[in-house]
């Protein structure tokens, strides 16, 4: 009896340990950094999308039934900047500083320059209506690619509401003259982002549950189409370690390699786009429905 009490420490460092190794591991391998806590930057609003980071950090999302565009500075105010907005969606800055926007308004693609004034870049393809640009991403070259699913929208004013060009990515050349179909065969393309250094595209079949991975030829044609993950998403992110991050329910986190990291959740119904900014670009921004929401990485975005 007595030889078994002596042995009771030993047991129960043992129990420990490997109770200790059975623990959930998501904190310890957690991208977010270490004591940082998930904040709700603004809310008030009808439906936050498209966040786009500016050269100093700030960050430019919509309130797309609101028909405006916000600024959250690097002082922490919001602001709207503008408004109306052609009914923007997705956002995203080019070599030259323009906001180039998808303005679901009219199916356009704008570029909105520093003084707030827009050009229409694009209307369409082939003489037909694009059915509403709502994602995009500008590569190194200054080539823009642009998702164009189709979500009717009750403030349409055209006589042809039905889509009128299959579901597709095109991209858009830097010498603004030429238009071209980069990828289709989707359900319902939607979120989209890319990897300037390792010439990588992702694109999101939301409607499909997928996401797919292109290497970006030199030419800017999109090649080797390969599934990346079995997860759709809004919108979606890069950082400098090749992760991925998709939205919907809270934020995914996916691995180079496509392997599950970890989930982000967000006390929202609906996340839909994400985005890094401030000015060493390791906040990571999130619009879900009413509202805007931050939290500090411990990696960074794509500059």
């Amino acid at each position: 009896m007595l030889r078994a009490l002596h042995l009771l420490p030993a047991i129960s460092a043992l129990l420990l340990l490997l109770a200790v190794s059975l623990l959930p591991t998501e904190a310890a391998d957690s991208l977010v950094a270490d004591g940082a806590t998930l904040e709700r930057v603004a809310d008030g609003y009808k439906f936050t999308e498209g966040p786009a980071v500016d050269r100093e950090g700030n960050v430019f999302f919509t309130d797309q039934p609101n028909d405006r565009i916000l600024k959250w500075s690097l002082d922490g105010s919001v602001a709207t900047w503008l408004q109306p907005c052609g009914r923007s969606n997705g956002l995203f800055f080019d070599q030259q500083g323009n906001l180039l926007a998808c303005a679901d308004g009219q199916n356009e693609l704008w570029s909105i320059q520093h003084d707030k004034t827009h050009t229409v870049l694009l209307k369409g393809y082939e003489e037909k209506l694009f059915n509403g640009p709502n994602d995009l991403w500008i590569a190194a070259d200054g080539s823009c690619y642009f998702t164009d699913p189709y979500y009717r929208r009750d403030y349409w004013t055209r006589e042809n509401l039905d889509a009128q060009l299959p579901k597709r990515v095109y991209r858009f050349s830097p010498d603004s003259k030429t238009l071209q179909i980069a990828a289709d065969d989707f359900k319902q393309p939607n979120g989209i982002v890319g990897d300037p250094q390792k010439k990588l595209l992702y694109v999101a079949d939301i409607g499909d549950k997928k996401t797919y991975r292109f290497q970006i030829a030199d030419d800017g044609s999109l090649t080797h189409r390969t599934l990346f993950c079995e997860m759709g998403s809004d919108g979606m992110t890069l950082d400098t370690d090749g992760n991925l991050y998709l939205t919907g329910k809270g934020v995914t986190v996916f691995s180079a390699e496509g392997k599950k990291l970890q989930n982000i959740e967000v006390p929202e119904g609906w996340t839909a786009n994400v985005c890094f900014g401030g000015a060493d670009r390791d906040l990571l921004f999130i619009t879900a429905s009413d509202s805007l929401y931050q939290v500090k990485m411990k990696t960074s975005g794509i500059k």
